[in-house]
């Protein structure tokens, strides 16, 4: 006779609030310095906006600004969560205040930097204008989503399968790396005139940035690397390299960086995909 199943309630794992909210100094100290990063950002963006309506100034040296203040932001972001680690402070009040951060300078920041920058709704057609508030909505929306997902499957008391299997890797484009990517072609567009007529391009790379953020796609975390980490002789040089070439290059070395992390992880994924498929085909065959 089959056994009857369990129809009791799963006891459910109640974490110490005490514990759960404490704020750790130096972690949170870098947190705050991100969102503070955003705030500036923002009000920036705002400032240039004003500036292209009236033509009373030079918008873009505000928007390079804007720039820097996001990539400040991400040096604040990637220290907090290294110092938490390092020094055993990780906390859930910690990983919640560093995605309201997060929101603010890699979500609504780049939003409004391509909307009044590029699309710049007051100087364009209704319909144009439209489609840029769409466009930098679903940004900020995925942005979010992202977030969410990301704090739901590393919560202490949730087990992920996904997470397991991504053995250590990002799942999805983080948010700071799509800001950061979409920060760096407007800081290389408000240094060259020349190349604004290609600006379009960017909203639609925003498109492709929202869905890889909300993705499965995995992307390489660099929370391993510490003072134990080991490299090959050709790896440091290769390093080293790149290092001088990002001095001499600034913002085209920053553009390629990202656009090389973004590209590899799609590019890893589509080829884990196509040896999936061709192990499945090769399982038929022999069935």
């Amino acid at each position: 006779m089959d056994e009857e199943p369990d129809l009791e309630p799963k006891e459910i794992v109640k974490l110490d609030a005490s514990q759960a909210g404490k704020i750790y100094l130096l972690p949170n100290l870098f947190t705050a310095g991100n969102l503070f990063f955003g705030f500036l950002a923002i009000k920036n963006c705002i400032q240039a906006s004003h500036l292209m309506m009236t033509g009373d100034g030079n918008p873009n040296a505000l928007f390079r600004q804007a720039v820097l203040f996001i990539l400040g932001g991400m040096l604040c972001d990637g220290l907090d969560g290294r110092v938490a680690r390092l020094g055993g402070r990780e906390s859930l009040f910690g990983k919640e205040f560093d995605s309201i951060a997060d929101i603010v300078t890699f979500g609504i920041a780049p939003a409004l930097m391509v909307l009044f920058l590029i699309l710049n709704p007051e100087q364009n057609e209704e319909y144009y204008t439209k489609a840029g508030f769409f466009i930098a909505f679903v940004y900020l929306l995925c942005a979010g989503v992202r977030l969410a997902r990301f704090n739901v499957i590393t919560h202490p008391a949730v087990r992920s399968d996904k997470l397991e299997k991504a053995e250590g890797d990002f799942l999805g484009l983080p948010v700071p790396a799509a800001a950061g990517m979409i920060a760096t072609i407007v800081l290389v567009l408000t240094k060259h005139d020349a190349l604004r007529d290609y600006a379009l391009v960017l909203p639609v790379l925003m498109l492709l940035i929202s869905y890889l953020m909300i993705s499965n796609v995995r992307y390489p975390s660099f929370k391993k690397i510490d003072w134990q980490t080991q490299i090959r002789f050709t790896t440091f040089v290769g390093l080293l390299v790149f290092g001088g070439l990002a001095f001499f290059t600034r913002e085209y070395a920053l553009v390629l960086g990202f656009l090389a992390y973004l590209f590899y992880g799609l590019g890893r994924h589509l080829l884990r995909l196509k040896r999936i498929s061709a192990k499945r085909s090769k399982s038929a065959k022999q069935v």
